[in-house]
C-alpha cells in the first residue's frame, strides 16, 4: 500500500504498525519514524485516526470489564482479518 509520495518508510510498513504504535509497544527509534511518516502523509495519518478512535470507543464500551484472553485473542484475529481485507479492496485515500 502506497499514497504515491515517496517517503523515508513505506505506508504498508507505517500501517502495520498502528496498533503497536498506539499501545506504546515500539522502540523510540520506531515511534520517531512513525510520527515522521504521519506527519508528511494524509492518508496514513487519516487511517492512524481512524484506529486510534476505535481503540478509544473500545476502551471507553468496556472500560470496567476484562474478556477472558480466549476471547480477546479471537476478537483481536477478526479485526486483523477485516483490517487486512479492508487494506486490499479499498484504496488507501478513503
Amino acid at each position: 500500500m502506497s499514497c504515491g509520495n515517496p517517503h523515508d518508510a513505506d505506508c504498508r510498513e507505517i500501517l502495520d504498525q498502528v496498533y503497536s504504535y498506539l499501545d506504546s509497544e515500539i522502540t523510540r527509534d520506531d515511534v520517531d519514524r512513525i510520527q515522521h511518516h504521519l506527519a508528511e502523509c494524509g492518508p496514513c495519518l487519516r487511517h492512524y485516526d481512524l484506529e486510534n478512535a476505535l481503540k478509544a470507543l473500545v476502551r471507553r464500551s468496556c472500560a470496567s470489564d476484562h474478556a477472558p484472553v480466549d476471547l480477546r485473542t479471537k476478537i483481536i484475529a477478526q479485526i486483523t482479518t477485516i483490517r487486512l481485507t479492508y487494506e486490499t479492496t479499498s484504496p488507501l485515500d478513503r
